[in-house]
């Protein structure tokens, strides 16, 4: 698959542009991941600018993403929106760390999955503020409190529990 733009016509001038807008099916992209996976397709669109010193491609990649939320472990679907910008020059891949076409074609397929895999959060989360389970009974703690004792000391002041402990000990005596 790729999602090849003629630049014959936007190359003739600079100032030009020129619209573009693709699907890809998100198996044909190669996005592989244990943590998500996207729904239906994925889709590219925005302009694409001679700036004279090469190609300027800017607009948005949208998709809909699949995970279990890290925390409270709940499915989740999520429609995501990711604008960009990049400047591709003429000449080849090792001339350069920037990005590049060859001829008078851009295949915008490699870009669309960098973008879509770089937009990714570290962490899949329901929503920012997900309380997630609780460690003693498995709670969901988005529903509620369930009312557990989920105090866990410090271990570097075990020592000075244990003399307080001692202290209070004495006290009763």
């Amino acid at each position: 698959m790729n999602m090849l733009v003629n630049l014959a016509d936007l190359l003739a001038a600079p100032g030009r542009e020129k619209p573009f807008s693709f699907e890809a099916d998100a198996a044909a992209l190669d996005v592989v991941s244990p943590d998500y996976s996207f729904e239906g397709p994925v889709r590219m669109e925005g302009r694409l600018l001679n700036t004279g010193a090469g190609i300027r491609a800017e607009g948005t990649v949208q998709a809909v993403k699949q995970f279990t939320c890290d925390r409270c472990l709940k499915a989740c679907t999520e429609e995501q929106s990711h604008p960009f910008a990049e400047e591709f020059h003429q000449g080849r891949e090792d001339e350069s760390d920037s990005s590049f076409y060859e001829g008078d074609t851009l295949d915008l397929l490699p870009f669309l999955r960098d973008v879509l895999v770089a937009s990714q959060p570290i962490q899949n989360l329901c929503k920012p503020d997900c309380k997630g389970l609780c460690p003693v009974c498995g709670h969901d703690l988005n529903e509620g409190d369930c009312g557990c004792d989920r105090f866990v000391p410090d271990p570097r002041l075990a020592a000075l529990q244990q003399l307080w402990k001692k202290d209070e000990r004495k006290g009763d005596n």
